[in-house]
């Protein structure tokens, strides 16, 4: 089977996932009492897979989907702020077709790029307990497997970063090292070449109080294809 019928069957299996009560809860909760903005929408409600390039160089992994973003769209990084904040970045580096996504019909197209989450679905606050993350790690961790040619992860926030380290110590690779600091623009180099890149994430949080600038959020992606650029001359 193709990598990318692999993938479409593991977003099945993500999309039906039951395991979290808690978070199981909520999504549906939200997605019954829609905010006034989105009342005529219909929303997802349900876990959120990965998106993308299955031969992507680069993969993002962010924190979880949005209450009324991705729970609403069905779309990681799909409908919030934060999505605008990625996609108008991964547009500017070639990464995407298209600098806006608004659902899952946008006509967006992603090159060389798959995007991803430590968590499927929405968490309250977005705060997920222990064992939520330990639920929803091998998700991850069978994309990581699938996704052969990724070379470059950009860790959006710190629990993503996180997550990283015990995605490669779930696939038999090596512990997190012990100069691993997150820290915005933060690089590392992982195992069989891989470069993770830590980011501060795009939430409202960082970018209204001004930590996280719209050209401190393109130098990691400008970064990003640097690397893949140096990886794989044949294809500049």
């Amino acid at each position: 089977m193709s990598a990318e019928n692999e993938l479409a069957t593991l977003s099945a299996t993500v999309i039906h996932c039951t395991k979290c009560v808690r978070l199981v809860n909520w999504r549906e909760q939200v997605a019954r009492e829609k905010v006034r903005r989105f009342t005529e929408d219909n929303y997802w409600g349900r876990p959120v897979p990965g998106f993308g390039d299955p031969h992507a160089g680069l993969l993002i992994v962010g924190l979880a989907p949005a209450a009324h973003g991705a729970n609403r769209t069905g779309r990681i990084f799909t409908g919030d702020r934060s999505g605008d904040w990625l996609y108008r970045s991964l547009h500017k580096f070639g990464f995407a077709n298209q600098p806006v996504a608004t659902g899952k019909d946008d006509g967006l197209r992603l090159h060389d790029c798959f995007i991803s989450a430590a968590l499927r679905c929405a968490p309250p606050q977005n705060k997920p307990t222990a064992e939520e993350k330990n639920n929803c790690l091998p998700y991850l961790a069978q994309e990581f497997n699938l996704l052969a040619r990724v070379s470059v992860i950009v860790a959006l926030g710190r629990i993503a970063y996180d997550t990283i380290f015990r995605v490669y110590r779930e696939v038999g690779q090596r512990s997190r090292p012990k100069d691993a600091t997150f820290g915005h623009n933060a690089e590392l180099l992982l195992h069989n070449g891989v470069t993770l890149i830590a980011s501060f994430h795009p939430s409202q949080q960082n970018t209204f109080t001004g930590r996280l600038t719209e050209p401190m959020f393109d130098s990691v992606f400008a970064r990003a294809r640097q690397l893949l650029e140096q990886s794989r001359p044949d294809l500049v």
